[in-house]
């Protein structure tokens, strides 16, 4: 028979509380009920002047022109009593199903799925603009359709100076 010592117990139950702790450390619940294989979501930039609402994003899937593609917005840190207001509004060339307004509640995390259609390839802005008590925040979220382009390389050159350094040669903008 084995006897547990009330020390041993105690020891057992502290080793058990400190490997559980990473897994809380940033003090933010886990996204229950989210698709297993789903892509993670981007934290848009803030500034230190912004709203004070976070902002998280993911573009489902590949956009391609002509086709729906949704938008799942997650807002979160809305403080003022009054809630905030956030406004959508697409780059030319694409264009927003459904409504492009909608009020954010004060306590709570939002999410908001939106769809948006690409009307031709290449890079386009879903703008998201947030007001929460007299701050505002603007937020561009990318939506690439079709192949992205590749990046050009400038054409420069590189020449030898007479003391032995060498120079790059970049043509103007």
């Amino acid at each position: 028979m084995t006897i547990r010592t009330p020390s041993t117990i105690a020891l057992a139950w502290l080793a058990l509380a400190t490997l559980a702790t990473p897994a809380l450390a940033d003090g933010t619940p886990g996204v229950r009920g989210a698709r297993q294989g789903a892509a993670p979501m981007t934290t848009a930039a803030r500034k230190p002047n912004d709203s004070g609402v976070k902002l998280q994003y993911r573009v489902d899937g590949t956009p391609q022109a002509g086709k729906p593609t949704a938008v799942v917005l997650q807002f979160d840190g809305v403080t003022h009593p009054d809630g905030a207001t956030v406004r959508l509004s697409p780059d030319a060339g694409l264009t927003l199903s459904g409504s492009d307004t909608f009020t954010l509640p004060a306590g709570t995390r939002s999410s908001v799925t939106v769809t948006v259609v690409s009307d031709r390839e290449g890079l386009a802005y879903l703008n998201v603009f947030i007001a929460q008590g007299g701050a505002r925040s603007a937020i561009s979220i990318p939506v690439q359709t079709g192949a992205v382009a590749p990046a050009a390389k400038p054409a420069s050159e590189i020449k030898s100076a007479p003391a032995s350094e060498n120079i790059i040669s970049l043509p103007a903008k």
